[in-house]
């Protein structure tokens, strides 16, 4: 299962020092206007520190907030951040990416890759967050591989699946590895 460990990097230029790169600690501003509430995620620049509001939600009637959000906004919940940086909608009004380097880990439960020459291994990886890896780079990872070694073995047949494992997925996917 591929685990995020932390808040991923939001991707973006700073107009204040030209950085890139934004980090998100969970952190809201909520403000409320007659019967009018505002809400922001908070990124800070990792090079000047500079502020950028993303917004969650502008100007809607708090009748129309439930509690349960309004609470976790006011809480500075740390899991609504992330599904919020994960919103594809808020990344296309706010023009980011997520730089997910260092953001994961992979939990293999154990796994250990069977020695015998007709051993046959069906494999499911498991995705907690949408998050964009190279599914070759998984298996080498998981399966103490090198990605070399598991780039030959794609090219072999003895590695197959029904997504494909050369480019980069976002979600759960299966594999067979056959030694």
């Amino acid at each position: 299962m591929v685990v995020p460990t932390c808040l991923p990097l939001v991707v973006r230029r700073c107009h204040v020092c030209g950085g890139e790169r934004f980090r998100a600690d969970g952190k809201f501003r909520v403000n409320a206007n007659h019967k009018l509430i505002e809400a922001w995620l908070l990124v800070l620049c990792t090079v000047c520190g500079d502020t950028v509001k993303l917004s969650v939600r502008e100007r809607v009637k708090v009748s129309s907030v439930s509690p349960d959000l309004l609470e976790r906004l006011h809480g500075n919940d740390v899991s609504l951040a992330a599904e919020v940086l994960q919103d594809p909608l808020v990344q296309r009004r706010h023009r980011f990416a997520l730089d997910w380097d260092g953001a994961w880990r992979l939990d293999t439960g154990g796994f250990v890759v069977p020695e015998g020459p007709d051993d046959v291994v069906e494999v499911l990886v498991r995705c907690a967050a949408r998050i964009p890896l190279r599914p070759a780079r998984l298996i080498a990872q998981g399966c103490g591989l090198s990605r070399g070694e598991v780039e030959r073995l794609i090219t072999e047949g003895k590695i197959v699946s029904a997504v494909r494992l050369t480019g980069r997925l976002s979600g759960d996917f299966s594999f067979t590895l056959k030694r």
